[in-house]
Order: structure tokens, then sequence, then C-alpha cells
């Protein structure tokens, strides 16, 4: 007797349900891509008890006539694959967001299914579908010139035990924000709304297609904070672009969940792409900071996979090595340009509820840091040197008193970004007059940046010295990943890292970077192999010399504490002006402080 047995189509349908209905939020994902693929310009959702009972789509794309209406509630029936004319299907060819042709049949099989439609000129029809059984299609009333509706009533209700996976209303409700939010990100030229137990939750106009537009739609978005401390990114190589925005350094967030991947249009969970991040930012974070970003990378549909997960939040590229090189070289260019500027934000979390026109903060006082968009202008001649010993050590000797700056140096110098030197406070912070209003730096933070920065130039030029190992350092790994690891050793070795094979699943390390002193040789070796598995790159290598760098600019800077004259100071602010980054320390804090005459006026009650 056969053991095989066929399963009924109700069956499949809620095993595919599975798949691609996790929980509400699926839903709303699903049902949105269909409206988009429909050329719709306005999409409205409503929910209620977190998406639970019901989920309502609502939207004015093409629409559907009577039998696209009975076809779309079958298994694998699209509108987005055609064949060619050897009648061959291209599954690589996507240029959709939806292809499967799985959501709605699988949406209907474990809820209560309801769908409206019609066509520009037609009638319209709706269709019903309850735990898998199809009604026949009947006459509905129009919803307007065109369109579709669709209500999801019940979810899960053919599945019982799906219920209690699911988490409480408040969290679900936020799932289904979170997909609506990336969804209007990739799309700012289609409007959104969102309704929430009878309460709107979200409304986003309609902003266009153009990078201004998707700026605007960030900041719906993300709030007005982040458009001011956002860098434009436009990078192209071998027709693969990268678009979008970067946060400043100083704008960063404790998690990395406000970094937002896009591949042609679609939000993507991408491993690869967030190491492309975390790398390009590891000179100026530190580990447990993370910047906050919107990217767009466009490519022939051809050279990425998007058929890797049923819900499509995975992709997998056919150069995975040069998408990420392209990101991170946009986002190291863009942060290059964006010279010294810094976060606005950073001086209103100090100044308590004053009042003063700019960015919203979560104290209500906004005041600019660092000098806004437009490079910095340079001052005549030849800057002073700052600290110039011939070593990275600061000065020479201690200053024993505090001058006054003469009222000529004050002139010719307040037209500059940092103005010109005044006094020194607590012996930590520089008080620098300018044009329109004052500078308050952090002498040790903007002294470690400097440093930092001479000391990678210095690497660049001289290269990376090895120490050999008295007794090299034989480190066991698995085959696969010895096999990466010493497929990569003549770039390692260019880093001061010399590995040699060792018999199956061995190497050895015959020599460290002298920069790193004494260093677990075993453990470095099996991060980078873990790394090159992942991102195929030699990041934590890089990474721990930029610590030990950052560490030795940081221990080589003039301290607080430090009394400096008058000369010292402004010396410190010209090359602060001539040197790339300087408005944030090596751990993404903020070096100086900018306040503005109005905004000072309108502390004090003057305006």
């Amino acid at each position: 007797m056969s053991r095989l047995r066929k399963l009924p189509p109700e069956t499949v349908n809620r095993i595919a349900a599975g798949e691609v209905v996790e929980r509400p939020a699926s839903v709303v994902k699903e049902l949105v891509e269909n409206a988009l693929d429909a050329h719709a310009q306005q999409i409205d959702i409503t929910i209620e008890d977190g998406g639970k009972s019901r989920i309502l789509v609502v939207d004015d794309g093409h629409g559907m006539d009577r039998d696209d209406l009975c076809l779309c509630v079958q298994r694998h029936a699209t509108s987005k694959l055609a064949p060619a004319a050897d009648g061959s299907w291209d599954l690589l060819a996507i240029s959709t967001m939806g292809f499967r042709g799985e959501a709605l049949p699988s949406i209907g099989s474990v809820a209560r299914l309801s769908i409206t439609s019609h066509g520009a000129g037609e009638d319209a029809w709706v269709l019903a579908l309850e735990g898998g059984r199809e009604t026949a299609p009947r006459p509905a009333p129009p919803l307007g010139l065109h369109g579709t509706r669709i209500e999801v009533r019940d979810l899960f209700y053919a599945v019982p035990a799906r219920l209690k996976f699911l988490k409480s209303e408040r969290a679900e409700s936020m799932a289904i924000s979170d997909v609506v939010k990336r969804l209007a990100m990739a799309r700012a030229d289609v409007g959104f709304s969102l309704t929430s137990n009878g309460r709107t939750t979200l409304r986003l106009l309609a902003r266009g297609s153009n990078a201004d537009a998707r700026l605007k739609r960030l900041d719906d978005i993300l709030g007005r904070d982040f458009a001011k401390n956002a860098i434009a990114i436009d990078q192209e190589r071998e027709d693969v672009r990268v678009t979008g925005f970067a946060g400043l350094p100083t704008y960063h967030q404790g998690s990395a969940r406000h970094q937002y991947m896009f591949v042609n249009g679609r939000p993507v969970r991408d491993k690869l792409l967030h190491g492309a991040v975390r790398g390009a930012y590891a000179d100026f974070l530190a580990r447990d900071r993370h910047p906050a970003l919107a990217l767009f990378v466009d490519l022939d549909p051809h050279k990425v996979d998007v058929n890797v997960h049923p819900a499509k939040a995975e992709v997998r590229f056919a150069d995975p090595g040069l998408v990420r090189g392209l990101i991170v070289g946009a986002l190291r260019h863009g942060l290059a340009s964006a010279g010294h500027r810094a976060a606005t934000t950073t001086a209103g979390y100090a100044l308590g509820k004053a009042q003063i026109e700019g960015a919203n903060t979560p104290t209500g006082a906004p005041i600019t840091s660092g000098w806004g968009r437009h490079s910095a202008p340079r001052s005549d001649g030849p800057a002073p040197r700052f600290g110039e010993s011939g070593q990275f050590s600061g000065f020479t000797a201690p200053s024993a008193r505090l001058d006054a700056a003469e009222p000529q140096a004050v002139e010719g110098a307040q037209h500059l970004p940092l103005g010109a030197a005044r006094a020194q406070v607590h012996e930590t912070y520089i008080v620098a007059q300018t044009e329109d209003g004052m500078v308050i730096i952090d002498q040790h933070a903007a002294h470690e940046r400097l440093v930092y920065e001479q000391m990678k130039k210095a690497l660049a030029h001289s290269g990376i010295a090895a120490q050999a190992l008295l007794v090299p350092e034989i480190v066991e790994l698995d085959e696969g990943s010895a096999a990466r690891i010493l497929a990569r050793k003549d770039e390692l070795a260019e880093l001061g890292l010399v590995l040699e094979a060792f018999g199956p699943g061995a190497v050895a390390v015959r020599e460290t970077p002298a920069l790193l002193g004494t260093v677990d040789a075993a453990r470095m070796v099996r991060d980078l192999a873990d790394d090159l598995a992942e991102f195929d790159t030699a990041l934590s290598l890089k990474e721990r010399l930029e610590d030990v760098c950052s560490s030795m600019a940081c221990h080589g800077s003039v301290r607080a504490g430090r009394r400096l004259n008058v000369d010292e100071m402004n010396a410190l602010l010209r090359q602060m002006e001539a040197t790339p980054h300087s408005g944030q320390c090596n751990h993404g804090r903020p070096t100086y402080v900018e306040l503005k005459l109005k905004d000072i006026e309108k502390l004090f009650g003057r305006r």
C-alpha cells in the first residue's frame, strides 16, 4: 500500500500562506505592493485590532475586469511575468514588486477576503474568498474612475493555531506602520495614508520622483532632523547606481534600525548592504553607534536575484563585491564632501526648552552646529600649524596664562567659518567669535580628530610595517574558511598580516601588523575568516587598525584641562577648517557647536 498522498488544494494554499503571510504586516506588504504594481497614485490603508480583525487597502490603480478578478485568486496567476518569443519564462527579469502570484490565494485560504475592482470605463465586480472557498463574482458599485478595494477580515480564522504566535495589537500595528513607511520611502511619487482603529496615524502626500522629492518624503517619515543632517549620495559604477541620503556621523543612533535599504525599489534587509555601511562609517563612529540613512541601489534585474525568499526581504547579487565596494565608496565620498559639517541638533539638548528657529530637537531647542552645507572658505596665506613637533604629541609646552586676543586679530579672523578665538573656558572649551554668532570647541575632541587624520595620512604613505613572530602561530580552521583566507593572503600581507598554509584546514601566522602591538593572532584570523565568509572582505583587520589609530590619537592629543594661549587656539581653529571630518571626533561626537547671534538673543528674550 502506497504511503504517498497528494495534499488537497486547501491544505496546499495554507502551507503557502505560512510562507507568505507571517503576520498582518505581511498582508499589508503584499497588498500595497500589488497596488504599486497597478500604478496607483494614492493608496489608503485601514486596520483594526493591529490588522487581526480587519485590513482594508484601497488604491486608484488600473484595476481589473471580471475575468482578471476571477484569475487573480488562483495560485501562480500573475500579470507581472510574460513569456518570451520562444515560450520560455525569464524568472530573473523582475521589474515589479511582486511576481509569484501567491499572495491573494494564500491570504484567502486563511482569512475572509473580499476584492472589488474595475478598470477605466468598465463595470465594477466583487469577489469573495473565505478559508479557500471562492464565491462567484457579482456586480458592485464603482470605486471612482478605476481602482481596487481589498478587505481582509478575521486573519488566520481558518488556522487558529497561528493566532497565538501573533504579538500584541500595538506591536502588530507598529510592524504595519514600518512596512508602509518603507514602501513609501521607495515611492515618493505615490500618496499614502494609514488609519488604525479610526485614527489616521500616517498621511503622506505624493512628492514626485526626483532627489528633492525623495528627501521631502524622508523628511515626512524620519523627521526634520534627518533632512537637516543628511548628505546626498549619488554614485554609479558598471551600470550599478547608488543614490539616497546618509546622515552625518554626529547624527548617530543607538541601533541600526534607522538604516533603510532598497534594491530596484524593493525594501530589503541584506547583510551585505548593512556590512558595507558599517565599513564606510567605521572610521567615524564608535562600535556601539550606528548611522541613519536611506540608500537606493538600482541595477539590471538580471544581476540580482529577488527570488531568494518568499517574502522577498532578501536578495542575492551576481557581483556582491562590486555592490559593496560601490556603497562604501559612495558613502565615503559623500562624507568627505561634507567637509566639517556636524549635526545641527547637538546644542539643543543642552539648552533646555528655549524656543529657537531651526531643527526640532527633543527639548525643542534647535541650534546649529557646523556651518551649513557649503564648503569652508580658506584663509589667506598658509594656515599656522597646530602642535607640529615631528610627532603626534600636541604641544611642546603648556601655556602659563590666557592671553587676550588683539582686536586686529579678531577682525581679521571672525569672517572665517570657526571665527577668532576669544577665550578658553574651564581649560577645556575654546570660545570663538564669528561675524554672526559664536562657536564653542571641545579642544580635546577637535585635536584628537586632527591627529587621527594625520596618522591615517602617514599610514597611507608609508604602508603598514609588519613584525615577525618569534614562533609562528598555528590557527585551526575548517577547510572552507582556510581556503577563503588563504585566497586573500596577498592582500592581507599588504596590511601587515603574513599567512601561510599549514596543512588541511590550518594556517600559520608568520607576521602581524606592528601597529597592533601584541595581538591575539588566532582570534584575529578567525574573525577575518568569518567576515570573509559573510562579506567577502577583510573588514575586521581594517577596523582594528583604525581603532588603534584612534586610540593613539586620543592619547596623543591635547588634553582637557590644558591651558592654551590665543595663538594656539587660533591655530587649532584654522587647522580644523583645513581638515576633513573635523566636525566630529573619532567616536562620532561633535567637536564644536555654533550659536547664531539671533538664537542667543532669543535665549535672553531680546527677540
